[in-house]
Parts: C-alpha cells; sequence; structure tokens
C-alpha cells in the first residue's frame, strides 16, 4: 500500500499575523491602520515594501512628514554623523552644536522679516503640542485669552489644538468662515466669496455685541489639510494680516503640514506675501523624526522660564535631520519643483474630472492635492459655487477608491469634512514617471470604484 504524503499545511503569512495582533492589541482610536492594512518593512525614496512582498506607491508620506520621502541619503548621513560622534542624544533644552546648526538653517529658510527679529521656541515632538505653546505664548503678551480660528480646521488632538479646530464640540473660540470656492458658505465662491468672508471677520471684530471675546490671536493655515485641501486665497491672507494688525491681535500661521516646500515656496505664507507674527512648524522640519517648534516676534517673547516645556524638547537626531532636511530642499529648488509639478498633476487630474461627474471638485497647491468625490445623481446641495450647486459629497466611494489604490500599490488619504476628499501629499523627491503613475494608478482606481458593487455599502469614514 503506498505511503500518502500528508497535505501540506499552509501557514497564514506573517504579515497576517502582525496585522491580527495589531488589531488584537492597539487602541481602538488607531486611524491609518485602519484603511491601509500593510506592515512596511522597507523603504525607499517614495516606495514602500510591505511584508507580503507587494510595493507601493506613498503618496501619504507620513501625513506630509517626509519631504524626502523615506531614507533619504542626507537624511541617514546626519542620523548616522550625530551617533558615530558620541554626541549625547537627550539633554532637554541645554544648547548644542547640532541645535545651533538647525536653528542657522531654520531661520535662513524663514522670511526675512521674521527671522530679523525672531526667537524659537523648542516644543514636545508633535505639532499640537506647539500650537498650545503657541496659544500661550500670545495670552501671556497680550493678557488676552480669546481665540480666533476658522471652519474646517485642523491644528491637533491635544486640548487647546483641538478647541482651535473645525471639528470641536465644546466651543470656547470665535468660529469665523474660512472662504472656498466649491463649497462656499456664502453661495458664491471666487473672489466675491473670499470678500464677504473677510467682510464677515471684520464687521464681527467690530461689532460690540458680536459676543467675541478680546483676541489674542487668530490660527490660520495657508492651505487646509485635514479640512479638504484648501488654499486660502492670497489676497483674503493679505486682508487677514491687515485686520489682526489694525487690531493688534497676533496671527499665527499653522505651517506644520505646508511647510518646507510642500506648496510650491518654502512656506506656504509665501504665496501673498504675509509675515505672521508666529509660525507653527512641525512634521518635515524634524526630517522624518519627531520635532516641534514656534518661531515669533521678539516683542512676544513675555513668558516665564519653564512657562512651556516638554522632555523630549531637545531631540538631537531630529535636529540634525531636520537641518539636512531643510538645506536639501532649499539648495536643490525643490519647492520651486514642487509648484512645477503639482500644477502639472493639477491639470492631468482637472482632465480627469471632465469625463467622471463623480469628481466635484479638483484642487490644492504644489503637492499638496484634493479631489472632492462626489455623488452626481443625489439631489444637490442648495447655492455652494459660483457656477450653481454641487452635489453631496460621497464618503462611501471615496473609501472604495482608496482601496482600489491600494490594490494598484497607491497609498493615498482621505480628509475634508465628510471624508471625501482622496489626499495627495507625495514626497518633493518624486520623478516625473512616478507622478505619471500616481495619477494613472488614481484614474484607473476612481473607475474600478465607480462600478464598484460595494460602493453603496462601504462603511464610510476609517478616520
Amino acid at each position: 500500500m503506498a505511503v500518502t504524503e500528508p497535505a501540506p499545511v499552509t501557514l497564514p503569512p506573517a504579515h497576517e499575523g502582525i496585522l491580527r495582533r495589531q488589531a488584537l492589541r492597539e487602541s481602538a482610536a488607531r486611524t491609518y491602520a485602519r484603511s491601509l492594512p500593510i506592515v512596511p518593512v522597507r523603504a525607499r525614496g517614495m516606495t514602500i515594501e510591505g511584508a507580503d512582498g507587494r510595493r507601493y506607491l506613498d503618496c501619504l508620506s507620513g501625513a506630509g512628514t517626509l519631504a524626502l520621502g523615506h531614507n533619504h541619503p542626507v537624511v541617514l548621513e546626519a542620523i548616522r554623523k550625530v551617533i558615530d560622534s558620541g554626541a549625547p542624544l537627550h539633554v532637554l533644552d541645554l544648547a548644542t552644536p547640532v541645535k545651533d546648526a538647525f536653528t542657522t538653517e531654520l531661520f535662513a529658510t524663514l522670511p526675512r522679516e521674521l527671522a530679523d527679529n525672531a526667537r524659537i521656541q523648542f516644543c514636545g515632538p508633535a505639532g499640537t503640542d506647539a500650537v498650545e505653546a503657541a496659544f500661550k505664548l500670545v495670552r501671556a503678551a497680550s493678557g488676552r485669552s480669546g481665540l480666533l480660528a476658522f471652519t474646517g480646521a485642523y491644528h491637533g488632538m491635544t486640548a487647546g489644538a483641538l478647541a482651535a479646530s473645525g471639528g470641536a464640540t465644546d466651543v470656547r473660540v470665535t468660529r469665523l468662515p474660512f472662504p472656498q470656492n466649491y463649497r462656499c458658505p456664502f453661495g458664491v465662491g471666487g473672489e466675491r466669496g473670499a470678500d464677504l468672508a473677510a467682510r464677515w471677520t471684520e464687521y464681527l471684530l467690530d461689532d460690540p455685541k458680536g459676543g467675541v471675546p478680546a483676541p489674542a490671536a487668530m490660527i490660520l493655515e495657508p492651505v487646509q489639510g485635514e479640512g479638504g485641501v484648501n488654499p486660502a486665497p492670497d489676497g483674503w491672507m493679505r486682508r487677514m494680516r491687515e485686520i489682526t494688525q489694525e487690531r493688534s491681535i497676533a496671527l499665527i500661521a499653522d505651517e506644520v503640514q505646508t511647510g518646507v516646500g510642500r506648496t510650491g515656496t518654502f512656506w506656504a505664507v509665501e504665496h501673498s506675501g504675509i509675515v505672521p507674527d508666529v509660525m507653527v512648524l512641525s512634521k518635515a522640519i524634524g526630517g522624518s523624526l519627531p520635532l516641534a517648534v514656534i518661531v515669533y516676534r521678539a516683542e512676544l517673547d513675555l513668558w516665564q522660564p519653564g512657562a512651556h516645556a516638554g522632555t523630549f524638547r531637545g531631540n538631537q537626531l531630529a535636529m540634525a535631520a531636520g537641518a539636512a532636511t531643510l538645506a536639501y530642499v532649499r539648495e536643490n529648488g525643490l519647492a520651486e519643483r514642487a509648484g512645477t509639478l503639482g500644477a502639472r498633476m493639477l491639470a492631468r487630474l482637472q482632465a480627469l474630472a471632465a469625463d467622471h461627474p463623480s469628481i466635484g471638485d479638483v484642487r490644492g497647491r504644489g503637492l499638496m492635492i484634493g479631489l472632492e468625490l462626489v455623488d452626481p445623481e443625489a439631489e444637490p446641495l442648495t447655492v455652494t459655487t459660483e457656477n450653481g450647486s454641487a452635489p453631496p459629497p460621497d464618503p462611501a466611494l471615496a473609501a472604495v477608491v482608496q482601496q482600489e489604490c491600494l490594490r494598484r500599490g497607491l497609498i493615498v488619504e482621505l480628509g475634508g469634512r465628510h471624508n471625501a476628499v482622496v489626499r495627495l501629499l507625495p514626497p518633493l523627491t518624486l520623478t516625473e514617471e512616478q507622478a505619471t503613475a500616481v495619477v494613472d494608478r488614481l484614474a484607473d482606481a476612481l473607475r474600478a470604484a465607480e462600478l464598484s458593487p460595494y460602493r453603496r455599502a462601504a462603511a464610510g469614514p476609517t478616520r
């Protein structure tokens, strides 16, 4: 009788075990891991390789953190140099050659009018802590406690930063309209919509019965990222600068995601030519490692020692990586290149929108791009654009598009008010061939999603 060999036992791939253990062990608050079930094991430039051997083009870039992509040689060399030197890695806020080099490089990139009269505060390693520091600073300097923020804003997840963000439920901040072309709160869009938003801001601040607590500051994003990739019009930015200056209100520019060349200038405020009183910086300034600072006018430097502190505000490796990144972006003109390449991608995506009614709007600045997906068959909303009514957002379609992109080796993020905006944040080092591949894969994913039987049954927002 022949001996029958036992059937081979098929074991689940190692990456499936890792994902399963993550789901069992990590908190319900995890976000990206839900919609992007991959296990990265290697990465270089724009490419991530998963434990399953698949490769992906990364258009998330650590939510905009990786200006030079993954493991750029200049970043790795800067980190190795510090490690090999025997320098201390943890020094609280003591002065070091590494910190001095970082600060010097950072100040070389800032708007000159600010850099010539600036102070820097090193904060905890996340951008939200820098936002909190900015709020403390302006309140201490002004003696006022009120804050002005905008609809659709996102400034972080700690208490004060979250209260100034668009999704706040316990509102202690005066909320102002942020101008949008596609979903204009005044139903007109364009320059007229931006003008009305500015007029409402001015009127509210000067109304003795407006109910606005005396504001210490106004905080704004030159391009709202999580809010749906809404670039602030340059003229409106200048109006906000005038309004705040005339009323002795500090202007805080949140450049956590827009900074370091992302939008086509080194800092996004440069598009409008304004100089804020405070700049909040994080993400890309650490060269992929945790780092956050605020830079502000010296006249505001009135707080006491220890008024804002953090154990990890002296991250030497991040400062070294950040200095190398800032220098590389500056010396190689990557901001200008981001503007040029981003414009080409926008043009291709706008051409794609002409053949896909489910693309309601394509917008962005530089390599910060968003496509708002809509349900063209649904009842239109009230007039929200200068061209008429806009269909309602379609988060279910956006969720399917994200998954179809992943199947095609493309990592994208979702955002916007209803998670219906597909967001692209590729590294500034992407090649023209990669840019073409991103748009091609996204277009193919959109076509597949529009035909998907799962479109209407999609679970909705996962973030």
